[in-house]
């Protein structure tokens, strides 16, 4: 496959997975400040923007709901925000539009164009479900629509990818207001957790149990370990290496070494820090994805997030 398609393929299942992921993490504290009158608005909205990686404005200037909204949901020029993941999705299957198929390309050019420009506060939980929805069937047409050859795998590695580092953004979000932050209750609600959660520990949601779903559950398709599994098996599936010693693929030995990670510490420990550990699986999915555009899109810049740390 030619590294201009596999490039386009593998960033458009990151920002469809990117738009679904800033929904869920916005909805759910946004929500969080209209219902809870204890929490420092502008502190609540300057730690969020920080989490996903948006700049907020200078300190003399007061953050609102609004603010937030305009930045990360609407502003088509940042590369944090929605409408950016949704524009450059379209924009990527425009590229690959000898591969994508029409149900796909249909699908993300409707979003596209349907994308609002402005958004209130009272229509912003709607607008959010909107974008889930949009998500999940660009999704569900891929995966109907799509050989499991090549293009598919590449998709999905997109996804895995970016669901690895969504899932580790929204955890990291609980920490932001310290006690008056959402509860698990809520994150596992964003995450279409809440029922499996139940059926799997038949008991209200704890701090340990419920991150420890979300972190390490095999079977739930939107725990980090999960995520890395499939990231892991489509890169196994792109370049089969049949390496005697170690790993001489790099993705696979820093995905390895997460997973690893994460699997062997105690939820205790991980709880202790979870911000930290947090930022470790986001740093590590951003080797994962430099070392994926080494190998595979030599010639192309990768698109980032604003605001990472190095």
């Amino acid at each position: 496959m030619l590294s201009r398609i596999a490039e386009s393929l593998f960033w458009i299942g990151r920002y469809i997975e990117r738009a679904d992921g800033t929904a869920r993490i916005l909805d759910v504290h946004l929500q969080l400040l209209l219902e809870d009158p204890w929490i420092d608005e502008d502190t609540a909205c300057r730690s969020l923007m920080g989490v996903m990686g948006s700049f907020p404005p200078e300190d003399t200037q007061r953050v609102t709901r609004g603010d937030v909204l305009t930045s990360l949901a609407v502003d088509r020029g940042n590369p944090s925000s929605i409408a950016y993941a949704v524009q450059s999705a379209r924009e990527n299957a425009r590229r690959a539009r000898e591969i994508v198929s029409t149900e796909i390309w249909e699908t993300l050019n409707t979003t596209y164009s349907r994308m609002p420009r402005r958004i209130y506060n009272e229509k912003a939980h709607e607008f959010f479900q909107w974008v889930r929805e949009r998500s999940a069937l660009a999704v569900g047409v891929t995966d109907s629509s799509t050989s499991r050859d090549e293009a598919w795998q590449f998709l999905t590695l997109g996804r895995a990818i970016e669901r690895t580092d969504m899932t580790a953004r929204l955890l990291a979000t609980r920490a932001l207001t310290e006690a008056s932050g959402p509860s698990w209750t809520t994150i596992l609600r964003s995450c279409g957790a809440y029922e499996a959660y139940l059926r799997t520990y038949r008991g209200m949601p704890s701090s340990a149990n419920a991150a420890e779903f979300l972190l390490l559950d095999r079977l739930f398709p939107r725990s980090v370990i999960h995520s890395i599994t499939v990231a892991e098996t489509c890169m196994s599936a792109i370049d089969p290496v049949a390496d005697r010693v170690g790993h001489s693929n790099t993705v696979l030995r820093a995905l390895g070494r997460i997973r690893n990670d994460l699997e062997y510490r105690p939820i205790e420990e991980i709880l202790a820090e979870l911000p930290d550990h947090m930022e470790q699986v986001q740093k590590v999915t951003r080797q994962a994805s430099e070392a994926i555009r080494d190998r595979f899109f030599p010639t192309h810049a990768e698109p980032s997030w604003i605001g990472e740390t190095s």
